[in-house]
């Protein structure tokens, strides 16, 4: 079955799930904070859910993200 997330918003959440911020994220990736943020907020939108910690969860449920 092919992933909801794209590499890049993969890559952001692998991060996040490591508790790194919105600037180390775009400092390792090289692209902006806003950018960081505009790929968790997409991926919040697909999954229906509120925060952070909601996605991290369901991408963890849905065997789409690994600890």
């Amino acid at each position: 079955m092919p992933s909801i997330l794209t590499k890049r918003e993969r890559e952001v959440f692998e991060r996040v799930i490591i508790n790194k911020t919105t600037k180390e994220i775009a400092d390792q990736l090289f692209i902006s904070e806003k950018t960081v943020r505009n790929h968790i907020s997409n991926v919040m939108q697909k999954l229906g859910v509120k925060g952070r910690a909601q996605a991290v969860c369901e991408l963890l449920r849905m065997n789409e993200l690994e600890l």
